[in-house]
């Protein structure tokens, strides 16, 4: 018997031009507008480090880089999500993850055709076959072409005992 632990994570920044777009440790060519954020804005990072985190109830990204710390600045999310899984590690080292789930809202531009480099990218980041990483991409319909939005679900197991 396994203990499963479920996290849920969720990130949004506003978009602007000049910045590139990082989404899941990929840069996305030809986005004309990036996330405004202290780190590199990867709202798909972000949330799966949540994910990550809230399944071990080790808090948020914010509690272990907060927006205030200078040291944080332009920080490349990939470090966020190595230093969510080594505190897991800690607490769990038995514990493997099982699967990541996640939906990216973002109006311009269409994701879809980075899906695969986007997945693989995440997959060698998190340790998972690449048919462990779900990704849906999703459009505002128009109700909110200003921002990017990303919500991740993890499965987490680990043995009992």
């Amino acid at each position: 018997m396994d203990d499963l632990r479920i996290g849920f994570g969720e990130d949004a920044h506003r978009l602007a031009p000049g910045r590139p777009l990082t989404l899941g440790g990929v840069v996305v060519p030809g986005a004309e507008r990036g996330a405004i954020a202290h780190s590199d804005g990867d709202a798909l990072l972000h949330a799966v480090a949540d994910a990550l985190l809230s399944a071990w109830a080790l808090g948020d990204i914010g509690q272990h880089f907060p927006d205030t710390d200078a040291a944080h600045a332009g920080l490349d999310s990939r470090a966020i999500v190595a230093r969510a899984r080594t505190l897991i590690a800690e607490r769990a080292p038995d514990a493997r993850l099982a699967q990541v789930s996640a939906v990216v809202t973002l109006d311009r531009p269409k994701l879809g055709p980075h899906r695969s480099t986007v997945a693989a990218t995440l997959a060698g980041l998190l340790d998972l076959p690449v048919d462990r990483v779900g990704l849906t991409f999703k459009t505002s319909e128009g109700l909110a072409p200003d921002h990017v939005q990303a919500r991740a679900t993890v499965l987490w197991r680990a043995p009992v005992g």
